[in-house]
């Protein structure tokens, strides 16, 4: 099974929806590349985040243990403290990104009342498609928190073997955040190879944080696409599976393809890298139009 996300799918379900989403995104991209020329430095660096589980029977599919094991992936993934990223061949180990971002369940709601940062709602759909139905209590869903605020994530069956999808800056707010399937989220309980360590989550959130597909995100890929990055190598298309290094896909990467970058469509065990300058843009993206995450709300203390 190769991995599908369906991010862009998504984007340009938006944009007919949500026309000022071309807009918020030309705006945000002219003031990304400005801010590269200088290190973006007020941005928050930890996120609290709901989990918005949706089961269609009274057995939960999705334990606290398996949404604390998904919580534990991404704070790994975006410290780039985990174990895997030693794997990173020679040619692109100068290139490794480290966001320096954590990743928290809220213990706030937002009326102010003591929360789990899990919610669980009873569905009687079966599964969702592409469509956002997932975020709305009256098509069977579960309603967004503040999403200024709040990182949203729901997790539920997805139809045509989409493992996730995640709304891109600048789209409609009542709908932002971040969907992953049962079958693929965290690393424990109903997580099934090869998805099974979580890093779908960790994909999909890079998109949440402007970040595109490796290879960029044209309808027909090619070697000239982009996906906005400077020291990501060019890439003829997605990777899946297991790749061997080198894999050269396009004449102007010697190096071969970037395919063990979160970006990729590869299995959760190739994928363990960002590149600088995608920390780059994350970090712009939280400055521009995700500053407001975690505002007046309280960060858990050590221990």
């Amino acid at each position: 099974m190769a991995r599908s996300c369906g991010a862009v799918q998504n984007y340009f379900r938006q944009v007919d929806l949500f026309p000022q989403l071309r807009v918020n995104q030309a705006q945000l991209e002219s003031q990304t590349r400005a801010l590269r020329q200088g290190a973006p430095s007020d941005y928050p660096t930890d996120i609290p985040v709901v989990v918005h589980v949706l089961d269609h029977s009274d057995a939960t599919t999705i334990s606290d243990a398996q949404v604390a094991s998904q919580i534990e992936v991404l704070n790994e993934d975006y410290a780039g403290t985990n174990a895997d990223l030693s794997k990173v061949p020679a040619p692109f180990a100068q290139l490794v990104g480290r966001p320096g971002l954590s990743f928290h369940l809220a213990t706030q709601d937002p009326a102010g009342q003591p929360t789990t940062g899990i919610t669980r709602t009873r569905t009687a759909a079966v599964d969702f498609g592409v469509d956002d139905t997932m975020k709305k209590r009256s098509s069977g869903g579960a309603d967004a928190w503040d999403t200024t605020r709040y990182l949203n994530l729901w997790v539920c069956g997805l139809r045509g073997g989409v493992l996730g999808y995640a709304q891109f800056p600048g789209g409609d707010p009542a709908t932002d955040g971040v969907v992953i399937a049962t079958a693929a989220f965290g690393r424990r309980g109903s997580a099934k190879a090869p998805f099974d360590l979580g890093r779908t989550a960790t994909h999909e959130i890079g998109h949440y944080l402007n970040l595109s597909h490796i290879w960029g995100e044209a309808r027909v890929p090619t070697c000239d696409d982009t996906d906005f990055v400077g020291d990501t190598p060019n890439q003829l298309g997605p990777n899946s599976g297991k790749p061997r290094f080198p894999k050269v896909s396009c004449p102007a990467a010697p190096n071969g393809d970037m395919f063990m970058n979160y970006m990729d469509y590869v299995d959760d065990d190739s994928m363990f890298m960002f590149s600088q300058q995608q920390v780059e843009r994350m970090h712009a993206a939280l400055q521009l139009s995700r500053s407001g995450l975690g505002a007046g709300l309280p960060v858990p203390t050590a221990g």
